[in-house]
């Protein structure tokens, strides 16, 4: 298995739907116009390929020059535990420079994971959540 890595390489939204169904990520997957706007207003993706296939993505929202926010960062369960996760990191954080700060929102069920990969817990945030 060889993982190639792209920046910003065009992906189609039944793909995206397709990967985060194979992540157990929740969002909405029954929405493909949603997720192609997902898509289209991103400023930043790393996406991860084993061959043709989709296997992982770093999906952010950022200014390029003080923060990025990760929206989402997915991989597919059979590809996960093989360094993909911290690699789109990594590239999301190579592509915005050292001056640009990453943040993210955590799954409760990923808390455990960002530490391993050099991410900072923070608890000064805060959010009005969406209602659909």
């Amino acid at each position: 298995m060889t993982i190639t890595y792209e920046i910003n390489k065009p992906i189609l939204a039944k793909d995206l739907a397709s990967l985060f169904k194979k992540s157990t990520i929740n969002r909405p997957i029954e929405d493909e116009e949603r997720l192609d706007k997902m898509l289209q207003y991103a400023d930043l993706t790393v996406t991860a390929w084993d061959r043709n296939t989709l296997v992982g993505i770093s999906r952010s929202v950022t200014d390029f020059v003080y923060c990025c926010y990760l929206s989402d960062l997915a991989v597919d369960e059979a590809y996960q535990k093989k360094g993909i996760g911290k690699e789109l990191v990594r590239l999301t954080k190579e592509e915005l420079g050292e001056q640009v700060s990453l943040i993210l929102l955590s799954a409760p069920t990923a808390m455990d994971y960002y530490p391993k990969i050099g991410m900072e817990m923070l608890d000064n945030g805060f959010a009005i959540r969406r209602e659909r």
